[in-house]
């Protein structure tokens, strides 16, 4: 069950919002008036996303999205407003909002669009997790060969044997090899 606050100053055009929502089997785990009170909130309660209005008082939803999406207060902002101008949208496609709906809020198209920009969002997330953790092996095999050079030039050894040594003196110290490498990088420096 995907957890949300629902922002808006509409007392009325909320309680709609959360009513629908829950109905489609969302967690209203909380409600706001305004930008600012979305942000306290999401420190508070850790919504998976917050469906919020774009003009408020004190603080309207696009300055209050970026806040949440830049400091990762949610994993993401759906905007639902009644400002359809290209200036609204540009504006909350370079703050990286999930999703745009314009109001009125039809119940039939709603949720189903609301499914849809949450799915595609959980895809990004998982594509991006993906990435960093190829890059991540990326320059873990880059800190590997720095090592083995550093053994094959020190130490006059061939690749294979300074693989062996950096996984031997590993295991020997039942220490992760990533220390090892940092260890052997580390002393490579200090002796250039």
């Amino acid at each position: 069950m995907r957890r949300v606050i629902v922002v808006d100053d509409e007392p009325i055009t909320r309680m709609d919002i959360c009513e629908i929502l829950r109905e489609g089997g969302y967690d209203v785990i909380g409600q706001a008036a305004d930008g600012f009170d979305a942000i306290e909130q999401c420190k508070n309660l850790k919504p998976d996303f917050v469906i919020m209005d774009v003009k408020m008082p004190i603080l309207d939803g696009l300055k209050a999205s970026k806040i949440i999406i830049k400091d990762k207060l949610a994993r993401g902002a759906v905007l639902l407003t009644a400002y359809s101008s290209q200036e609204f949208i540009e504006e909350a496609k370079n703050i990286g909002v999930s999703g745009y709906i314009v109001k009125p809020i039809d119940e039939k198209s709603f949720l189903p669009n609301l499914e849809v920009i949450l799915s595609k969002q959980e895809e990004y997330e998982a594509l991006e997790k993906k990435y960093i953790k190829t890059n991540q092996k990326l320059e873990d095999r880059k800190r590997l060969d720095i090592a083995k050079s550093i053994l094959m030039e020190r130490d006059k050894m061939t690749e294979k044997e300074a693989y062996t040594y950096i996984r031997s003196l590993s295991m020997d110290k039942r220490c992760d090899m990533g220390k090892i490498i940092d260890i052997i990088i580390l002393s490579g420096e200090t002796n250039a």
